[in-house]
Order: structure tokens, then sequence, then C-alpha cells
């Protein structure tokens, strides 16, 4: 059973879309893996689209693993009241490589909503259980930079339909 209703983004990613996040340290370029993972690319750019993640904290910094963010309670453990399916199984290109961006989950395999982590460097064993949906194109200086309370100022999303 998943930790919350599974919901279906309405957005149809086109495979060009591009994540622009803004934080206090700089600028991030994400490439957007639409045709890999479309729910959880429909899902971020969506909640991207309404401002669900400007302004939140990044909440987790485990050195030479991941920064993590996108939890408006600030703590791990908040979301945006909904659950979406996990496609790592599905996903032919799911590999959690230096500066992926992929979803955060609890130990329920359909329970990631909001909370995404960019990888500080490769981390191959996340790759059987966590959906990758975009590599960093620009700004990968600026992901090794980041650390818990560091600000995403604005996340917008490029090329979306």
């Amino acid at each position: 059973m998943p930790y919350a209703p599974l919901y279906t983004p309405a957005y149809k990613p086109n495979g060009k879309e591009i994540a622009v996040i803004e934080t206090n340290k700089g600028t991030i370029r994400v490439r957007l893996h639409g045709f890999d993972a479309p729910i959880h690319v429909g899902n971020f750019v969506e909640l991207a689209k309404k401002g669900f993640y400007d302004g939140l904290k990044f909440h987790r910094y485990v050195p030479n693993f991941v920064i993590q963010g996108g939890d408006p309670m600030g703590n791990g453990r908040g979301g945006p009241g909904y659950s979406i399916k996990g496609e790592w199984k599905t996903n032919p290109n799911n590999r959690h490589k230096d500066g992926t961006l992929a979803m955060a989950r609890s130990s329920m395999p359909d329970s990631a909503g909001s909370q995404f982590y960019l990888c500080l460097g490769p981390q191959p064993f996340l790759d059987r259980d966590y959906t990758v949906f975009g590599d960093t194109i620009e700004g990968l200086d600026v992901v090794h930079s980041l650390r818990q309370g560091d600000i995403m100022k604005k996340i917008s999303i490029e090329n979306a339909d």
C-alpha cells in the first residue's frame, strides 16, 4: 500500500525539459529524462510550475553522498500530499552518477512525492531502488557547494509545453 494516494501527473514530458534550479550558491541546470521517467518528470514539472519548491531549504546534506531538498516542512517528513509510482525498474538509464537528480522516498516503493536529491559523486547502489529523472548539465560546482540550510530560490522549467 502506498504512503499516500498515488498521483499521475497530467503533464506529459516532451523530452526537452531543462530544470533551472536557482540557489543562494548559484544556478544549476538539469536535463530531465522525460522519456525514461515520465511520471517523475511530469510531477516535478507540475510542482515547479506551481512554485512549490520556491524558497524551500535543502534539509539534508551527507558529504560524498547527496544534497536533498523539496520538503515544505524542512525536516524530511513533508511532501505534496500524494505519492507517485516508482520508475527505477522501467527506466533504462537509471544510473546514479555525479550530479544525478533523483527522487527520495520512504521505505515504501511508491512513496516519492516532492523530495529530491542530487548525487555528490556516483552512488550505483541506489540504482536498484530510487528513480533517476535528470542529470546536471551546468553548475556541478554549485551542486557540490550546497549544504543543509541553503535555499532553492526558484525552480523553473525550460522547454515545457
